[in-house]
């Protein structure tokens, strides 16, 4: 696929295109102006590369609107696909631990729009959460809630803490966790110079675990649409697990 500017292996297309025939039959279609295998490519564009509803209209030879049902059909084909939080813990005890962390997709805001705004991040934006395997690998994203959420109330509104301890599943995450309880291990609080040379050592090795789960996170914002989302803030979490999908079941 990188003779259409796409870094991506062809079992992406091949997996999109198999999911739109598919789905296509289920509808009874007979006819449409691109085939299943064309239609994957250019929704490919549109969340790989953020190419515009425009520039793909001009580019597959459609209109505007059309572009934008072949877009929201595929998204919603593929964020049906991802794995919810119980499939995904149960993939998680198969491991020797897992890494949690909180991402940012960026959103257009304006100052009086609260919710949105990250006092972490010092921007506007959804918050996600991330969990990662030990080799930072993703194995899952949660739905999108407002960038003003702290990481560990996203963590407890999506019953992420409560679902690893149950499951049993060591965590690693930073002290935007702090007081998570649980298998949720995070580092020591306090001025480095304040901490003994045993807390020091813990949290060298603790941060070298946690740089491991930067990897799933640059999963995430390979895909270019959602390294700043144009729309909604409604449809975000479609597209985070639509990319989600796409990784679970092309990557290699």
């Amino acid at each position: 696929m990188r003779n259409v500017g796409l870094d991506l292996s062809s079992s992406a297309l091949r997996f999109l295109s198999r999911l739109l025939n598919a789905r296509r039959r289920e509808l009874g279609t007979r006819w449409r102006r691109l085939p299943p295998d064309r239609q994957a490519l250019l929704v490919l564009a549109h969340l790989r590369c953020g190419h515009t509803y425009a520039q793909l209209a001009a580019g597959f030879g459609v209109g505007t609107s059309t572009v934008a049902r072949y877009v929201a059909e595929a998204v919603e084909v593929l964020a049906a696909l991802a794995p919810d939080l119980a499939t995904a813990i149960r993939a998680a005890a198969r491991k020797a631990f897992v890494i949690l962390d909180g991402t940012l997709p960026p959103i257009d805001r304006v100052a009086a729009d609260r919710p949105y705004h990250s006092g972490k991040h010092k921007k506007h934006g959804m918050n996600v959460q991330v969990i990662a395997d030990p080799f930072g690998r993703l194995l899952w994203a949660s739905a999108a809630l407002p960038g003003a959420v702290h990481d560990i109330h996203a963590a407890r509104t999506h019953g992420i803490i409560d679902a690893l301890a149950e499951a049993g599943v060591r965590c690693w995450a930073d002290k935007a966790y702090q007081g998570a309880g649980g298998t949720v291990r995070v580092p020591y609080r306090g001025r480095w110079e304040k901490l003994s040379a045993g807390q020091q050592a813990v949290n060298r090795s603790h941060a070298k675990i946690r740089a491991l789960g930067e990897q799933a996170m640059a999963t995430l914002k390979a895909w270019r649409l959602l390294r700043k989302p144009q729309c909604s803030t409604t449809r975000i979490t479609a597209l985070v697990h639509a990319a989600l999908t796409l990784h679970l079941n092309t990557s290699r």
